[in-house]
């Protein structure tokens, strides 16, 4: 395990020979290599980062958590159950998490990661927290408030004397290239101090939410632990690493305090966290998408899918569109829809800008308030049906069309036949080349093709007129809408055969 920080360019001041000369002899006195030697920090390093962790490390604490969950008995339903266990009923196991945190107030307030405090595992219950200080004294703590889309907790621990904290920082004056260190309890082996630098801003690691990414050394334990700039302050809270192996590689991700401080100060009141909501799918242009609508790419985000009843719905946000700025932000890859959206006020009204069918608009949408994540979990498209082979004849005749598919008029017959609703106007897809990219990305038999770049095809002559309209127009795809049994509509950018 490695981290990229290093203090170079030595200033050689030992080694040298001294010379005495005398009239019977020369006399040769040396000396150690490293003797009297001394470093030159690179430019803008500290020389040492002891002063500062001498400082900081009685703030940082260790989190740990008993836990209880429930496993089924290995050897239910056979005829060792009554031997081991207690027979098929479900056996209650101890369990335990171990973090790291840091206390932001002398009377006790302490911030970590959601995930440190959680429950690990489905039917496990928190029986106890504990919170360590630097001088082994414990104090169990008590839960003041969570939210796990930030990953963020609060919690607060008792105690007759002021208690060393910690203040935040201003993380939006970061710079990439900027020095840090990150205090923690790794692999809960003690407070480790680690330095790096600010390797990225705003990252997005899917989530919706932004993080400062840092080539400082985090590992499992580190989690909830702070990230100080140098002048000591807490410019970010140490919450994910990137690793195909669980150790660090030098990727390491921390929820930047701009985003932290007005949900931690909400849990030390003892509110609940809210966040805006328009109620749609969406998701990034990728080149094909943007080749096929004529737009530059990492400017605006698709719609997918509308729910119906929600903010967008109402404000007459259509699948299809694409959307380029909310309340006169730009959206782009540092500023997400979802991130933008997620910190506007609930019920406040703002103008969402969009492209649509190629021309842009402006619509105004109120706010509505993000479900719960059980509930949103319902709003997404099931796996796919499987249909029936095609045979090589079909497959031939696709291999001859522009996207590399062959389709025939959807009928009201064929519609029931499919599982498609009775109304829906389109062609259905016959075969596939698989050769192709519409191949490639999963189009298949049975699938239903209602519009291509917008404009709705009902035979194959309309569909083929769409091709040939995007290749004369110099672009590469054709965006169809897709749709099929029990799925809502999805958009799927399709190559033209030899792009």
């Amino acid at each position: 395990m490695r981290y990229a920080y290093a203090i170079t360019a030595a200033l050689l001041l030992g080694g040298t020979a001294i010379a005495l000369t005398s009239n019977s002899s020369t006399v040769v006195a040396q000396t150690a290599q490293n003797e009297n030697m001394a470093a030159a920090a690179p430019r803008g390093a500290p020389m040492s980062f002891a002063d500062m962790a001498q400082r900081l490390q009685p703030a940082v604490v260790n989190i740990s958590t008993r836990q209880r969950v429930q496993v089924q008995n290995p050897f239910a339903g056979t005829p060792f159950g009554a031997l081991f266990g207690s027979g098929d009923q479900p056996q209650t196991r101890q369990a335990q998490s171990l973090g790291s945190g840091f206390i932001i107030s002398a009377d006790g307030y302490v911030v970590t990661n959601n995930h440190v405090i959680a429950p690990g595992a489905r039917g496990a219950r928190v029986d106890s927290i504990t919170v360590t200080l630097p001088d082994r004294t414990e104090y169990e703590a008590k839960l003041i408030g969570t939210d796990p889309r930030s990953d963020l907790a609060v919690l607060k621990i008792s105690t007759t004397k002021p208690l060393p904290f910690v203040k935040f920082g201003d993380s939006t004056r970061a710079r990439v290239g900027d020095w840090v260190i990150a205090i923690g309890n790794p692999f809960g082996i003690g407070s480790t101090v680690t330095a790096g630098i600010i390797s990225a801003l705003h990252r997005n690691t899917g989530g919706g939410e932004r993080f400062i990414q840092t080539d400082a050394s985090i590992n499992q334990g580190n989690s909830g632990g702070p990230m100080f700039d140098m002048n000591g302050n807490v410019i970010g809270i140490n919450s994910q690493i990137l690793s195909p192996t669980g150790g660090n590689i030098g990727i390491g991700f921390a929820i930047p305090a701009e985003q932290a401080v007005p949900i931690i100060e909400t849990l030390r009141k003892g509110q609940t966290i809210t966040r805006g909501y328009l109620g749609i799918q969406i998701g990034q242009l990728s080149e094909d998408m943007a080749d096929s609508l004529g737009l530059p790419r990492n400017r605006g985000e698709f719609v997918h899918g509308v729910e119906p009843g929600r903010a967008a719905d109402k404000a007459g946000i259509k699948a299809g569109d694409v959307i380029v700025k909310v309340n006169n932000r730009e959206v782009n890859p540092d500023e997400t829809l979802s991130y933008i959206v997620a910190n506007l006020p609930v019920g406040s009204s703002v103008p969402i800008e969009l492209i649509r069918n190629g021309k842009r608009m402006t619509i105004r949408a109120t706010i509505e308030e993000r479900p719960a994540e059980e509930e949103l979990a319902n709003f997404s498209q099931p796996a796919e049906d499987d249909f029936s082979d095609q045979d090589a004849q079909a497959t031939k005749e696709a291999s001859q069309q522009l996207l590399g598919i062959a389709v025939q008029s959807l009928t009201p017959a064929i519609a029931r036949q499919l599982g498609v609703p009775a109304d829906t106007r389109g062609v259905v897809v016959t075969a596939v080349d698989p050769a192709t990219d519409a191949g490639q990305k999963g189009l298949r038999r049975g699938f239903v093709i209602t519009t291509a770049n917008g404009q709705p095809v009902t035979s194959e002559a309309e569909l083929g007129k769409a091709a040939q309209a995007a290749k004369d127009a110099g672009r590469n795809a054709v965006l169809l809408q897709v749709v099929r049994r029990g799925s809502p509509p999805a958009f799927v950018p399709i190559r033209l055969r030899g792009m």
